[in-house]
């Protein structure tokens, strides 16, 4: 299709920058194969791939005939499934990709060869340069809608969330298609300086692992909700807050009832589902100060901070138990079972601020007064950490003699 739209004659002079930009692709996916290796093992199965090789598709789909431009698709796609990610994605996936990429590249193609005046070749104006980030947004969103489409075909229980909880690791494929302008400009004006781009792409690609990392480190995949040691950590943190400012702490530990049943019942994909619901509803009735965490399993917790009772705390359970039990979902397709409800038991402590208290003694406080609320199920059970001294009593008054009459 690109070469009968978009004749464009190969001459020597672009045969080597092809060989350049290829060269320094495989370079680069040498250089970088150890950060994608790692970041296509902690890949979500429902988040659309991110196109780390952008730059040199765009690169030459800019300045090279189109027909250079789709072989460097099909080229740089099989370095990274040969040396990234055979051993994790099936080949069948790997076509499919090449073959959203290298559509959103036609397309992109058709929009230079329109809006350029000489195309191939640099932009020369603002407005071409606009022409350039037209291209590129649209390749973009063509390889990104249709691996989306695929996804939730295949999963038809995923949801929008989770098809879109990973935008922000797109930015990467819009940093290496900017950065594939770059390269354009300096394959054409200044080629013996792309040795220094490849150290560009190295460094960003290991920022971006760490990040990656760190994201996967504090955040629950299944949930959105904090992990449990991102949870500690900040609980931690509030623990200080509140004995500097003198205010009172609460930690809930809220465990949901009969899970396994649900699981064995439906299947483990529509127990993530619950595990999401309940995810929602505790975020939707915590404030922005306190933190919810998967502590684990079917478990969760939350610290609220600046609460000042037990009896507040008390409220502040029931409501996460009462929007819980209202969760309604559907059977998963094919069960004839009814709409499936969820209840969960809830053990809380209140703590007033004191030198010697840890987070762990405030966690095994509330999973004491959870082990309570389970004995009866669907209730909370909120105690004091560290309840007020009784009151000394007080001696009863003499009583009052009246002196006799005289």
């Amino acid at each position: 299709m690109t070469l009968i739209l978009v004749p464009v004659p190969i001459g020597q002079t672009d045969l080597i920058r092809f060989g350049v930009l290829a060269g320094c692709a495989w370079a680069a996916t040498e250089l970088t194969r150890r950060v994608e290796q790692r970041r296509a093992v902690a890949h979500a199965p429902t988040v659309a791939h991110i196109d780390s090789a952008a730059v040199w598709v765009m690169a030459t789909t800019i300045v090279l005939p189109p027909a250079l431009a789709m072989t460097m698709v099909v080229l740089t796609n099989a370095l990274l499934w040969d040396r990234v990610k055979r051993r994790r994605t099936p080949p069948y996936r790997a076509v499919y990709t090449t073959s959203t990429i290298l559509l959103g590249t036609e397309l992109a193609i058709l929009i230079l060869a329109t809006g350029l005046s000489a195309y191939p070749g640099l932009p020369t104006t603002a407005v071409e340069f606009g022409v350039i980030a037209l291209a590129a947004a649209v390749a973009w969103a063509v390889n990104f809608g249709l691996i989306v489409a695929a996804i939730a075909t295949h999963n038809p229980t995923t949801s929008a969330r989770e098809l879109f909880s990973d935008l922000s690791g797109q930015v990467l494929e819009a940093g290496a298609a900017a950065l594939g302008v770059l390269v354009a400009v300096t394959i054409v004006t200044t080629p013996v300086a792309m040795p220094a781009v490849l150290v560009v792409i190295a460094a960003l690609h290991r920022g971006s692992l760490v990040t990656g990392l760190e994201k996967a480190a504090s955040i629950d995949a299944k949930t959105g909700l904090a992990t449990s040691a991102r949870w500690h950590h900040h609980a931690e943190q509030m623990l200080v807050r509140a004995r500097d400012a003198g205010t009172g702490l609460g930690v809930l530990m809220v465990d949901l009832d009969h899970f396994k049943k649900i699981n064995d019942t439906h299947g483990h994909l529509f127990g993530d589902q619950v595990l999401r619901a309940v995810a929602d509803e505790l975020r939707g009735e915590v404030r922005e100060l306190d933190a919810c965490g998967r502590w684990g399993g079917e478990e969760f917790a939350v610290v609220v901070a600046d609460i000042d009772s037990d009896q507040s705390l008390r409220r502040i359970a029931e409501r996460i138990r009462l929007r819980v039990q209202a969760i309604i979902l559907d059977a998963p397709s094919g069960d004839t079972a009814d709409p499936v409800t969820i209840t969960a038991s809830i053990g809380g402590i209140h703590h007033t601020p004191d030198s010697s208290t840890t987070v762990d003694d405030l966690v095994a406080a509330a999973d004491a007064a959870l082990y309570e609320a389970k004995r009866e199920r669907n209730t909370s059970h909120v105690y004091l950490t560290n309840p007020p001294p009784p009151q000394e009593p007080t001696a009863p008054a003499p009583e009052r003699t009246d002196p006799p009459l005289r």
